[in-house]
């Protein structure tokens, strides 16, 4: 299934860019998901560019989060702890990977999610 980038002024107002920027970053600062979120929800009517990436984001949390609770659960036999530890690793790659691509304006689509929040039909 492949999603088309919503169109978008170019270059992208930095303005717009520390918005998306900050949903990728604010979970990493204890809050998880719900930094993602309120991003979304403040802005996903004023910016396509930070309602795309504040999204993404939070998609990526929620499917991490679930990731992780199944890890949790196959700590039970070894490959847990490995697994923890490598979707820890991998999560914090790919959040750093999003942050630099909002930071330079450009669209990132997160890999191996659930996409939970998805983008509003346009109206007909």
């Amino acid at each position: 299934m492949t999603e088309e980038y919503p169109a978008v002024v170019d270059p992208v107002p930095s303005d717009s860019r520390a918005w998306a920027v900050a949903a990728h970053l604010l979970p990493w600062i204890g809050i998880g998901f719900l930094g993602p979120l309120i991003v979304w929800l403040i802005k996903r009517d004023e910016d396509v560019f930070v309602e795309w990436h504040a999204r993404e984001s939070l998609n990526f949390q929620i499917s991490l989060f679930i990731y992780l609770v199944v890890s949790v659960m196959l700590m039970l036999v070894v490959i847990g702890f490995f697994l923890f530890f490598a979707l820890a690793i991998f999560g914090l790659i790919v959040n750093i990977i999003a942050a630099i691509k909002a930071a330079n304006g450009d669209w990132y689509r997160y890999p191996l999610i659930i996409r939970f929040v998805n983008a509003p039909r346009p109206k007909t």
